[in-house]
């Protein structure tokens, strides 16, 4: 990659420039601090092209990250150095007299920083692609993770449902099956409710006490199999 892919860095607080690099001379300062005066205050990466040049941004906490590349660096590359620089700085000064330093009062500090991030940026282009790659795969596979956690908490919600209506009908139907020293009582009371049919032969199984017996029934069979309704449901979802 040439000496020239990328060409002139700042980091600024706001709109004060802390500390700058370039070997070069040019308009492209200037269109860099124009850029950085309409940039949202939101942490995020902003790129403008102007001229064969791309004008790459990254914003957090209140600093922004310039670096001003030619458009044949792509945008890995001025990326990559965007997120070395920044780590660099915060460690430097995060917390510190970043906060209250002047126009350029970090100049001296870390302007020899910005030209040494630089040129190993240009001088290890298949290294940071590589690294670029890995940090996608990583991105790509929390999503996947937030997607399934999302999915598995949107799950737990309707069980959660289904289990609270599940206790209501137990407080209903409770009455009915109250320990009254009678077992028999309570066996004659079941099989009533499983022989009832309406008058296509069909089980009236949609009342609160036939729901009951069979949720009943099920969570017991599902105990023998070291299973909880929970987890059956979860599973039946994914």
């Amino acid at each position: 990659m040439g000496q020239q892919s990328l060409i002139y860095s700042f980091v600024a607080r706001g709109s004060v420039v802390l500390a700058e690099y370039t070997e070069f001379t040019g308009n492209f300062t200037t269109i860099a601090a124009q850029c950085l005066q309409k940039l949202p205050s939101s942490n995020n990466k902003f790129t403008y092209n102007c001229d064969g040049h791309t004008f790459n941004y990254l914003v957090e906490n209140g600093f922004t990250y310039c670096v001003v590349a030619a458009e044949s660096a792509g945008r890995q590359i001025p990326i990559a150095y965007l997120e070395r620089i920044k780590d660099d700085f915060n460690k430097r000064y995060g917390g510190g007299k970043a906060a209250t330093a002047v126009a350029n009062g970090l100049n001296r500090e870390f302007g020899p920083k910005l030209k040494d991030h630089m040129k190993y940026c240009v001088d290890h282009p298949e290294e940071i692609n590589k690294l670029a790659k890995v940090k996608a795969q990583i991105t790509e596979v929390k999503g996947v993770m937030m997607e399934n956690i999302e999915k598995v908490l949107d799950r737990g919600e309707k069980i959660e449902l289904l289990v609270d209506k599940t206790d209501n009908l137990r407080s209903q139907v409770s009455p009915r099956f109250q320990d009254t020293g009678n077992k028999n009582e309570k066996k004659d009371v079941a099989s009533e409710h499983e022989d009832e049919t309406d008058s296509r032969g069909d089980p009236r199984c949609h009342s609160p006490h036939h729901i009951f017996i069979y949720l009943s029934w099920f969570q017991v069979y599902l105990s023998r199999l070291g299973m909880s309704l929970e987890t059956f449901l979860m599973s039946c979802g994914s």
